[in-house]
């Protein structure tokens, strides 16, 4: 058979043959058949894209790929680019067979040939005539001979789906599908390409015998990938009596089709056990096959795959489950699910072909990991399809949807929503002190929602809202009260006063320079405070995180007079409990999620345990009645006064200390509405300026969202991309620069971390730390190119050297003159600590 003799893949080594074309491109048909079953589609459209997808590597039969593969120069387009052109050349033969209108074909077309992670290029324009005709037939000529061979190919392939019909499929259907389709054959590709299942075999059989020979194959393959699906387990999640939330979610009707919830209630409620009762009901009913927790950054997500992985045996039989972000590799809990032996049914775990790339995770049963991942599925950026079509059947569970205000990132959300919707999925948001305005573009994308003031609440996108709960039978810690104090050396007394009288107190600064100083004056006071930013090297910051976790965690012990000093990372990334908090002052939601750490865990620790008399936030801040000018806040709060808008911290000023308390959950919402909503009080005129500056560029990062996210409109062709993941970014703020530490030792520069336990790659990874490029730029970092710091890096990869540089920490800390690093510390600027 002539075409047996069209080259798919090179031999793997000397003697061994080259794989048909046909045979890989029927390979991967027959994973994709296995993909594609779970979703509910007509099945002539089924086999539509299974054909299509058969068809993907037409290119491959040209002169220009034999050539290439059999060690000749590649000239002309790529295979895949071809593809698109053969399929446009042959679309007579494949019009009576499939129908469709043209342009819908030409969708489609496209979007099986952009199975590498970026749409074709080629300016082909639409059927019968390309406008572009000289582009066109150059093309052509590059696949030469292969012109009349891919004709057969294509008959032979439609008599292997003789079902296959696009008819009935409008154009709109098809640009949806148009996103979706190449994420299906990426995934597809990428199995039937591995040659641990699908061996390289000469010609032989036949297109249809070889066809039911892999889809044996298919079978094993993409149940050992780890992509096979997991069954649903019956009966309920939790066996502890649930909280109201969690109840109210194990009675909520569930609306037909795609459906968005979002759970608002206070820090500390439950919501997550509340979201994951529901998302267990949403597959239950057909409205997802997995979960994708998303999460504001990756020690959230850290945090939470531990918790995940030890309730999912009870959601689903043997789940296969991912972490997902650029940190994964470095998580212990991670690399102890990564496995390819037997597990017992209530145990998830993951294969090592999903462990293999971050872009695979999001294929997995149950992932977790940042937003950014699955922001990156509406970005314009390489293998942007792959990863809407992992989370298109999945439950989508936003975590701390508050943290994802700020504009840039907020458009980002709507628009995952949006393409998440369209593609059938659902989704679930949690938040704590989500702005009512938010919740209600939010809900918009499926379709709008009741609007209702009422808090705590459980909204449904075109259906109800529960906003009548049961009292919580659990201890309560009542209001929080909230005092001011005016000055720096006023929280630092009342810090030390408390810690000497045995409490486990806290102090939440806006800035790591200034949490540094609160450090200084804390221990010049006599009260050792520990430390936790994020400017500390990854090995320090789980060794902090842990020992901080040990003391004040939910099952802490040793809590009298623990001192902590941190900055934001406290507000969401760990569970910690805390008798005194001092805080900077900030916007109401990061101070309501501060709070939240303040008396947690009353169970654990009731009123009577407590070593002072009730729950007060110190909030550290000048008088808002008084403001001169826009120094206000500088003056006492330093360079924390610039991390946020000053116009919303003011308001939170006059707002929180005028009610003199925080009390959850009922008075949570009108303290949120009165910072944000539509009758927030107007700024002092002083501040008016910095008002108008910050909705400028509050606009003006929507402005640059919408121009940065896919054209959905458009379709995959013509509005997708292939750059890389930095060049669209998932969140804005200014660069920054990523130094990795390094100690002298007698063999040469070894890494900050210890290497017990560890992997070379592995050390090197945990001593990165990273800071602004502003601060960093300014000063005389190590050379790179000293023989000692070449020896560590000669093996990198190119754009590991470019984007990294090794530090020498000697042993006073110092790195370079201005820049210095202490274990306890940080890595510290010159006039961070005296």
């Amino acid at each position: 058979m002539l075409l047996l003799e069209w080259p798919g893949k090179s031999p793997e080594c000397a003697g061994m043959p080259e794989h048909p074309a046909v045979y890989h491109m029927l390979d991967v048909a027959a994973v994709a058949e296995r993909l594609i079953a779970p979703f509910q589609l007509a099945p002539d459209l089924r086999d539509a894209f299974v054909l299509l997808i058969a068809l993907h590597d037409l290119g491959k039969i040209s002169d220009s790929f034999r050539a290439m593969v059999r060690g000749a120069q590649a000239q002309g387009p790529r295979h895949w680019e071809l593809t698109e052109v053969l399929l446009h050349k042959h679309d007579d033969l494949l019009a009576p067979r499939m129908g469709g209108d043209p342009d819908t074909r030409c969708t489609l077309y496209a979007a099986v040939a952009g199975h590498h992670g970026k749409p074709p290029s080629l300016n082909l324009g639409t059927l019968p005539k390309p406008p572009r005709i000289r582009d066109y037939m150059n093309a052509v000529r590059h696949v030469g001979m292969g012109a009349d061979a891919a004709a057969e190919v294509i008959e032979a392939f439609c008599a292997l789906w003789p079902e296959a019909s696009l008819e009935g499929l409008a154009l709109p259907e098809a640009v949806r599908f148009s996103w979706w389709l190449p994420g299906l054959c990426a995934a597809a590709d990428w199995v039937g390409s591995n040659t641990r299942w699908f061996k390289a075999q000469a010609p032989g059989p036949d297109l249809s015998d070889y066809l039911a020979q892999a889809r044996q194959t298919a079978a094993v393959a993409v149940a050992q990938a780890g992509l096979s699906g997991a069954a649903v387990q019956s009966g309920p999640v939790f066996d502890f009596t649930l909280r109201p939330m969690q109840a109210a979610c194990t009675d909520l009707p569930l609306p037909k089709g795609p459906m968005l919830a979002v759970i608002e209630d206070e820090t500390g409620a439950g919501k997550t056990e509340a979201a994951l009762i529901l998302a267990h009901r949403m597959v239950q009913a057909g409205k997802g096959r997995g979960l994708y927790f998303a999460l504001p950054t990756m020690a959230t997500a850290d945090a939470m795959f531990r918790r995940a992985a030890l309730i999912l045996g009870r959601m689903f039989a043997q789940p296969t489950l991912t972490l997902a972000h650029g940190r994964a590799g470095l998580s212990a809990d991670f690399r102890d699910v990564i496995a390819d032996g037997e597990r017992h049914e209530d145990e998830p775990g993951c294969t090592a072909w999903l462990a293999e790339s971050r872009r695979r995770a999001l294929l997995a049963d149950v992932g977790v990991g940042t937003i950014d991942q699955a922001l990156m599925s509406v970005l314009p950026v390489r293998h942007q399809s792959l990863r809407h079509f992992g989370l298109s059947s999945k439950i989508l569970i936003v975590d701390e949807v508050h943290e994802m205000g700020e504009p840039y990132i907020a458009t980002e959300l709507e628009r995952l929503l949006q393409m998440h919707h369209a593609a059938g999925g659902s989704a679930i948001l949690l938040t704590a002190t989500l702005p009512m305005a938010l919740r209600e573009r939010l809900l918009a994308t499926y379709g709008g929602g009741p609007v209702s003031p009422a808090y705590p609440a459980l909204t449904v996108a075109r259906g109800d809202a529960i906003t009548a709960f049961p009292s919580d039978p659990r201890p309560v810690k009542g209001p929080v009260l909230v005092e001011r104090l005016d000055a720096v050396e006023r929280a630092v007394g009342h810090i030390a006063e408390a810690a000497g009288q045995g409490a486990a107190c806290v102090w939440v600064r806006n800035s790591v320079d200034e949490a540094v100083a609160a450090v200084e004056a804390l221990r010049a006071e006599g009260i050792f405070a520990h430390l936790l930013h994020a400017r500390f090297a990854l090995c320090d910051r789980k060794r902090i995180e842990a020992e901080v976790l040990a003391r004040v965690g939910k099952a802490g012990t040793g809590r009298a007079g623990f001192t902590l000093v941190g900055t934001q990372v406290l507000e969401s990334s760990l569970d910690l409990d805390f008798d005194v908090m001092v805080t900077d002052l900030a916007p109401i939601a990061a101070l309501i999620q501060r709070a939240g750490r303040l008396w947690r865990h009353m169970d654990e620790r009731p009123h009577a345990r407590r070593p002072v008399a009730a729950p007060v936030l110190q909030v550290l801040s000048p008088d808002p009645d008084h403001v001169a000018d826009d120094r206000w806040l500088r003056v006492t709060l330093g360079r924390g006064a610039w991390v946020y808008d000053l116009a919303d911290v003011w308001r939170t000023a006059r707002v929180v200390f005028a009610a003199g308390r925080i009390e959850a959950p009922k008075g949570l919402r009108a303290l949120i509405e009165a910072v944000h909503g539509p009758e927030a009080e107007p700024v002092p005129e002083v501040l008016g300026r910095a008002e108008v500056e910050a909705l400028g560029k509050a606009a003006a990062h929507r402005t640059q969202a919408v121009h940065n996210l896919v054209d959905l409109a458009a379709g995959y062709r013509d509005g997708g991309g292939a750059s890389s993941d930095t060049s669209y970014p998932t969140r804005l703020g200014g660069p920054s620069r990523t130094l990795v530490l390094a100690r002298s030792t007698p063999n040469g520069l070894e890494p900050w971390a210890e290497r017990e336990g560890l992997s070379l790659a592995e050390a090197w990874a945990l001593s990165e730390v990273s800071a602004r490029a502003a601060r960093l730029d300014k000063l005389p970092l190590p050379d790179q190119a000293a023989p000692e710091i070449r020896a560590v890096t000669q093996d990198w990869p190119e754009w590991k050297r470019a984007d990294l540089k090794v530090c020498l920490v000697t042993e006073d800390g110092t790195i370079c003159e201005g820049l210095r690093y202490d274990r306890s510390l940080g890595l510290l600027f010159d006039g961070d600590i005296s």
